[in-house]
């Protein structure tokens, strides 16, 4: 009987640093508008611009991080937007301990270190083929997976409770020292050179990357049901507060617990891909995040029939566990199809669509002002079966195994 295969000791290296950088990037977003409100006595308005500012990034910078990964060494640009986010957050340690922080400089610093996130995120699933073989992929896009679903979980936690404990100087301090730790594994990496390409007009390779994933049969899909799940994923969260203590009457405990599942179905379900993606065939698991989503909204929305905090709960878990098997397939999917000199490109069209979640807040926030937060629950279900559908008529759903690598 064969061993199973192992991850290589370079990948170790980034698998580490990437939950470094995440654990940095939860702990500075849970610590920002707490610092904001407690230190620069900031309202609804500012904070909610605030978050904005946080946000930006994933619009402004997620193509021309892309193009980056494809002209330069995947490691440095990554290395080096990890220390762009240290700077940042030293920066803002630094304001803090002086007493010039103000809400414009916060919010600045906050983009800058976001913006080190976007170029990290939209990098990583671009250099992973080149350090692990084809048949590992999946494994090593699980565990990278894992890393972020902890650090989603417990970081936003972690940055209230060193806020709380030690102040905010302190809690931007560990963020800063989590980034600078992420380099130093980054910097340690031995990323396999790659053929060196004449460069074209920017927007020439950008056309090239958008084409590749709108025209390609599987990926657009692919696409298409990653926007609508992000926008009918922020219809729910728009409201669900309110409703939750409204409808459900539940304390803010009782709140913080039910959107802890979401993080617990998570780390579940990361847990359990690399063997889920063994038992069954690799379009199914594709469509079981989709068809999971849509069971999850279904029980959300059951809540306004049968108002218990249980079924709450249910949703939750179930909207983190499907949907991380969704991740993990189709950033195997995506790596396995492209080839290698379009992979940061794609990969940035990947985090685009993320654009979709402002827009799902939006529409959360128009039904749920004419019409009540049940409205809003009974579209999210819509846009949730309208995602499965999207998938479910794909091609995707009909690969027996994942696809071979493409060549360039």
């Amino acid at each position: 009987m064969t061993e199973p295969e192992k991850l290589p000791r370079t990948f170790d290296r980034l698998a580490w640093s990437n939950l470094a950088a995440q654990s940095a990037e939860q702990i500075a977003l849970a610590a920002a508008p707490i610092v904001a409100v407690l230190l620069l006595g900031a309202g609804e308005a500012e904070t909610g611009l605030l978050q904005t500012a946080l946000t930006l990034p994933f619009v402004l910078l997620a193509i021309p991080a892309g193009l980056m990964a494809d002209r330069t060494s995947r490691r440095w640009l990554m290395a080096g937007s990890e220390a762009l986010r240290a700077a940042a957050l030293f920066a803002t340690l630094g304001l803090i301990a002086l007493g010039w922080l103000t809400l414009p400089l916060l919010a600045f610093l906050g983009f800058v270190a976001v913006c080190g996130t976007v170029v990290y995120s939209v990098a990583v699933p671009a250099l992973v083929p080149s350090l692990v073989a084809p048949t590992m992929l999946p494994a090593a896009n699980a565990r990278l997976e894992l890393a972020r679903t902890v650090a989603f979980a417990a970081g936003p936690a972690l940055g209230g409770l060193l806020v709380g404990w030690i102040g905010g100087s302190p809690a931007f301090g560990v963020a800063a020292a989590l980034s600078v730790v992420a380099v130093v594994l980054l910097s340690g990496l031995r990323e396999p050179a790659r053929a060196v390409r004449p460069r074209r007009h920017p927007w020439q390779e950008i056309r090239e990357g958008a084409g590749f994933v709108f025209h390609h049969p599987l990926l657009r899909p692919v696409f298409v049901t990653q926007f609508v799940f992000n926008t009918a994923w922020f219809v729910v969260l728009a409201v669900f507060v309110p409703y939750g203590v409204r409808r459900l009457g539940l304390s803010a405990s009782g709140i913080g617990t039910i959107l802890a599942m979401y993080g617990v179905g998570m780390v579940v379900g990361a847990l359990a891909a690399t063997r889920v993606m063994r038992r069954l065939s690799f379009g199914t698991v594709i469509g079981l995040g989709p068809v999971t989503g849509f069971v999850a909204s279904a029980v959300i929305a059951l809540t306004t029939v049968l108002p218990t905090p249980l079924l709450a709960g249910l949703g939750f878990f179930l909207l983190g566990a499907g949907p991380i098997l969704w991740v993990i397939s189709t950033t195997t999917l995506r790596q396995s199809v492209t080839p290698p000199r379009l992979l940061g490109r794609v990969s940035a069209i990947n985090v685009l669509a993320y654009a979709a979640r402002p827009i799902g807040a939006g529409i959360g926030a128009l039904i749920g002002g004419l019409w009540g937060a049940e409205a809003c629950l009974y579209a999210a279900v819509a846009g949730f079966a309208l995602q499965m559908l999207v998938i479910l008529l794909s091609q995707a759903v009909g690969l027996a195994r994942q696809p071979e690598m493409a060549a360039e």
